[in-house]
């Protein structure tokens, strides 16, 4: 895929491609003690709509895909709720070679582990990504049961019988026993609105698309997450490709909601 030229409003104007705005992201080194570093990468509208008719790619475009892709090389790990899994037909977290080797020069693993969220276990062995040979798979559910015949290498972190995800205790358990010390999130918004107001979502890239959804657009990136009162945001930089924008946004310690 030609690389597309992204025009760099903040914080020195320039341009620069998604490997060149990404450059440098050492999201590991950011980790505190007890958990990864996590970094949300949501597309919306104008509105605030994070699809259209369910899906992203209505509100996509060529460099929001390169910086999508680009995100996923500089992780240990993508977290994805199973609901996003089976929408967006997911697959081989990184398919382009060349960003594997990147991967691999970085000190990263070529591919980086698949964190799926599935209360229920409500997975197939045919989707892409269980159906994928090189795919590396951590699924947190509060189901006993197992996946079978998938070409993909699945492992389990499980809560106690009858208890729910808990997100927090889950994100620890991955960093204490797979070492996992960032995680890209690609939502859903269900998900989304259940690690923000627990603290546990530390940036935010977010993709703006030029488009109004109105009613036919779904809910927001959060959904409708419980949250007391606003977080406030920190603006790092901000990209603009054919009109759509760019935003990495860090989310203030001192705001409530966010990672302390």
């Amino acid at each position: 895929m030609t690389a597309v030229t992204l025009r760099r409003l903040l914080p020195e104007p320039g341009t620069v491609t998604a490997e060149q705005a990404l450059d440098g992201l050492a999201l590991a080194e950011l980790a505190p003690d007890h958990r990864p570093y996590v970094v949300l990468n949501m597309v919306a509208t104008a509105d605030g709509a994070a699809a259209v008719a369910h899906h992203t790619a209505p509100i996509s475009n060529a460099a929001d895909r390169q910086l999508f892709h680009e995100l996923r090389a500089h992780v240990d790990a993508v977290l994805v709720g199973a609901g996003t899994v089976r929408t967006e037909r997911y697959g081989r977290l990184v398919r382009d070679p060349a960003r594997r080797a990147r991967r691999v020069a970085r000190g990263l693993a070529p591919d980086p582990l698949a964190i799926v969220v599935s209360h229920r276990l409500s997975l197939t062995p045919d989707l892409p990504l269980l159906a994928d040979e090189h795919s590396r798979v951590v699924v947190l559910t509060a189901s006993d049961a197992e996946l079978t015949g998938c070409a993909a290498q699945i492992t389990y972190l499980r809560t106690e019988r009858g208890g729910e995800v808990n997100l927090a205790v889950m994100l620890a358990r991955l960093r204490a026993e797979y070492g996992v010390r960032s995680v890209l999130c690609e939502g859903g918004t269900n998900l989304n609105a259940s690690l923000l107001p627990a603290g546990l979502i530390d940036e935010l890239f977010l993709s703006i698309a030029p488009v109004l959804a109105g009613t036919t657009g779904s809910l927001s990136i959060i959904n409708r997450a419980p949250l007391p009162h606003p977080v406030d945001l920190e603006l790092r930089w901000l990209l603009e490709s054919n009109a759509h924008l760019f935003a990495r946004y860090r989310l203030l310690p001192h705001s409530a909601g966010s990672a302390g």
